[in-house]
């Protein structure tokens, strides 16, 4: 059952705030897997984030992301009936093919039940209605069949996990409460189709995945948040991002690498940077974006530069924000060294319940 647009309570679901009797995100407390990679339905919000470059035949290049988002609104909890909106479910997917006058997405919203919706425990599989993403093997699986595109994709896992901040327990601002569980699977290996324009393109490519969940709010002050995840050639990745408040200075910072060596780093707030090199505005809502930046990590600095500039993502329909987020290419001076993506919110508007 699709929601109505005022039923869309989950506006930016990582950072929502606690309230009743919604469980802490706590420091020390070890993530399990494979019990960790299903939903955790007591806390307010959640989301499964996939994000990644394909390449077709004959070199053309492609961007895709799917997130699956969850959030627990606390709304008629104690009424039996089947329609109450206990869980509710929201999906945006995205392609950024350069051939294509802009940003190809969709969006779904649903309450879970009725078969149309759901987000299992123990195991990643959320859908609603014939979008899904579900774990098969040591990998994923999605299907998307949207307005102007569709694909189905197989994301096969090549490292371990990743664990953001402190073992999976990661700041979002000098408040320790401000904090979700967050973990990481860079290096996905993509394989499957895509349809564009009724065109069928085998493709092939490599992805990142986040999974996060938290009872939690974007601190007061702050409007939004600029992101990176970053699969490095050499094998490494990168995850950086700031929290910034409405003059554009940054309210929270972190980050973690994990170098070809294995070695993982987590950054403090005051050891990452971004620093806008080129700007972007929206035709469509008069949004300035800084879409391409510098991104300083401790001694790892990137230069991000966009696929193409027009990644907008307009789900007002039903999240009920615009935001940015693309494919984006990693340099140091002239060299690539790496391919990912850039998510930066709060442009538009401060987010905000």
């Amino acid at each position: 059952m699709r929601l109505a647009p005022a039923l869309a309570l989950a506006l930016c679901p990582v950072f929502v705030y606690g309230q009743g009797d919604y469980p802490t995100v706590r420091p020390g407390a070890a993530l399990q897997f494979p019990r960790d990679h299903g939903s955790h339905p007591q806390f307010r919000s959640e989301w499964w984030y996939i994000t990644g470059w394909l390449r077709a035949a004959g070199g053309r290049e492609l961007g895709v992301q799917l997130t699956f988002f969850r959030n627990r609104p606390r709304v008629a909890e104690d009424v039996s009936s089947r329609f109450a909106p206990r869980q509710l479910l929201f999906a945006h997917a995205a392609l950024a093919d350069p051939l294509a006058s802009g940003l190809l997405h969709d969006q779904r919203a649903a309450r879970a039940g009725f078969g149309l919706a759901q987000a299992e425990e123990g195991r990643t599989e959320v859908a609603i209605e014939d979008w899904w993403l579900r774990q098969a093997g040591s990998g994923y699986e999605a299907e998307v069949t949207a307005r102007d595109f569709r694909y189905s994709l197989r994301f096969d896992a090549k490292q371990a996990v990743l664990l953001q901040g402190e073992r999976g327990f990661s700041r979002k601002g000098p408040n320790p409460a401000q904090a979700s569980y967050y973990y990481s699977l860079p290096h996905l290996a993509v394989a499957g189709s895509v349809v564009i324009g009724g065109r069928l393109l085998e493709v092939s490519g490599e992805a990142w995945l986040d999974h996060e969940w938290s009872s939690e709010a974007l601190a007061e002050g702050a409007v939004g948040w600029d992101w990176i995840g970053i699969n490095l050639a050499d094998g490494g990745a990168l995850m950086a991002f700031r929290i910034r408040t409405k003059d554009g200075a940054s309210f929270w910072a972190g980050g973690t690498l994990r170098g070809a060596d294995g070695r993982v780093r987590s950054f403090k707030p005051e050891e990452v940077r971004f620093e806008p090199l080129g700007r972007w505005r929206s035709p469509r809502t008069g949004t300035e974006y800084p879409v391409a930046v510098r991104v300083a990590a401790g001694a790892l600095t990137l230069e991000i530069e966009p696929l193409m500039e027009d990644q907008e993502l307009d789900a007002r329909a039903s999240t009920g924000t615009v935001y940015w987020e693309g494919a984006v290419r990693a340099k140091q001076g002239e060299t690539m060294v790496g391919r990912g993506y850039l998510e930066l919110t709060g442009y538009w508007k401060p987010l905000r319940l």
